[in-house]
């Protein structure tokens, strides 16, 4: 296989896929980032994380044509709104779902698990009823698009250097949420003492609702980020959703660090392999890899905190 090229064309070659690694670990990323806090907070099991993660991809694609259709002067800016509007109906469907169903199945993962897969399969549904079956896509503004050439053999695409930026900023914004604002310093009370945090003044069910808002706001914003990359459909979610909540799991679902050492773990073990064999096949043998290293470790790449 290696004699087909020569050196050059092999640094090429592995350059490219650890970029496109890198692209696949902003992704991961901006899932499990939302994920984290749900499950590693909260102790939810959202299996219709990737639903809410296409929400934000369908309000992208709507913004899309909006500003094409009514705002065209504007439309090389429409991204950054079109990510505002994705965080705040994700978020908002968020506050709902935890107002009118997963506060009632605290303390019962698995219940959280069950109901959150059935409201998985209606907004699929809903998404198909409003938006069709088929898939769409999104229009990027023309900064957005081309490739900047690093070497004669190697180009990177615009539009993954942007995923790769957001995906910094949004894992820096949630690091000041979580351990520098007093909401952060009230999530992590009620993990670690839910009875002591109320006994103490912290409202601990407006807390629990605006995590679980924020954790499903971000993947709203990972939705958009995704529009850049694939084609949006009402089950594209489920394509994503058993890889988000492996990076958690597989980096300790209450660590932010270990989230993203995890995303980047799989995701370039994911891309490198794809070149010697199949996709599947690179994703099975990555499963397998993390599976044996939780038998070893299953707290996760860090230590694992548990909710009270």
């Amino acid at each position: 296989m290696f004699a087909d090229y020569s050196w050059p064309e092999l640094g090429a070659i592995f350059a490219m896929q650890g970029f496109a690694g890198l692209i696949l670990f902003s992704v991961f990323v901006l899932m499990a980032l939302g994920l984290a806090i749900i499950f590693g907070q909260m102790g939810v099991i959202n299996m219709a994380h990737g639903e809410f993660m296409i929400l934000g991809a369908y309000v992208t694609y709507l913004m899309s044509n909006f500003f094409a259709d009514y705002v065209p002067a504007l439309f090389s800016i429409y991204f950054f709104i079109a990510m505002f509007f994705a965080f705040i109906a994700s978020g908002a469907l968020g506050l709902f779902v935890e107002w009118a169903m997963i506060r009632h199945l605290y303390k019962r993962p698995l219940d959280t698990l069950l109901a959150t897969w059935g409201l998985s399969l209606i907004l699929q549904q809903l998404y198909r009823s409003i938006f069709g079956a088929r898939e769409v896509g999104v229009s990027i503004p023309d900064w957005m698009m081309g490739s900047l050439p690093l070497t004669d053999l190697v180009e990177i695409p615009i539009n993954g250097i942007f995923v790769m930026v957001l995906a910094v900023c949004i894992s820096g914004g949630i690091y000041y949420l979580m351990f520098r604002s007093n909401w952060g310093k009230q999530v992590r009370a009620i993990n670690q003492n839910r009875v002591m945090a109320g006994a103490v003044g912290i409202n601990t069910e407006w807390t629990d609702r605006l995590t679980f808002g924020i954790g499903c706001g971000v993947a709203g914003v990972a939705g958009s980020a995704f529009t850049m990359i694939g084609s949006t459909g009402p089950t594209s979610g489920q394509l994503y959703i058993v890889d988000t909540f492996l990076v958690v799991v597989f980096g300790g679902a209450a660590s932010l660090l270990g989230t993203i050492a995890s995303a980047f773990s799989i995701s370039q073990a994911q891309s490198i392999m794809e070149f010697f064999l199949s996709g599947s096949m690179a994703k099975v043998l990555t499963l397998l890899v993390v599976v044996g290293i939780l038998m070893i470790r299953p707290q996760g790449l860090f230590a694992l905190k548990l909710r009270k």
